[in-house]
């Protein structure tokens, strides 16, 4: 989870996942100059949100709720940056060698 003293941009650059606003979206950028554009669905909508990179360096983190609360053109958003839990495959290599 996002440590209080990472800025939200470090927490962007370093996780798997995000959650705005409760939708989880695993389809999320920083383009080459650092601006966030986020996408994911809702139901059958397709939500569509793009932040600066003021709008990403003025975010604040909520210690209270773990997240970062970032205002842009829509209003203000709530984001939790995740790092998804990965599996190895090793064991079953070593096993189909035996």
């Amino acid at each position: 989870m996002t440590a209080m003293t990472d800025t939200l941009l470090n927490a962007l650059e370093h996780c798997d996942m995000l959650e705005i606003d409760g939708l989880h979206a695993f389809d999320f950028s920083l383009d080459d100059d650092d601006n966030l554009h986020i996408e994911c669905m809702d139901g059958r909508a397709l939500k569509r949100w793009a932040f600066s990179m003021a709008q990403i360096q003025a975010a604040t983190f909520d210690a209270a709720l773990k997240s970062w609360i970032i205002t842009g053109d829509s209003g203000e958003h709530r984001l939790v940056p995740m790092e998804a839990i990965g599996g190895d495959n090793e064991e079953d290599d070593e096993h189909a060698d035996a």
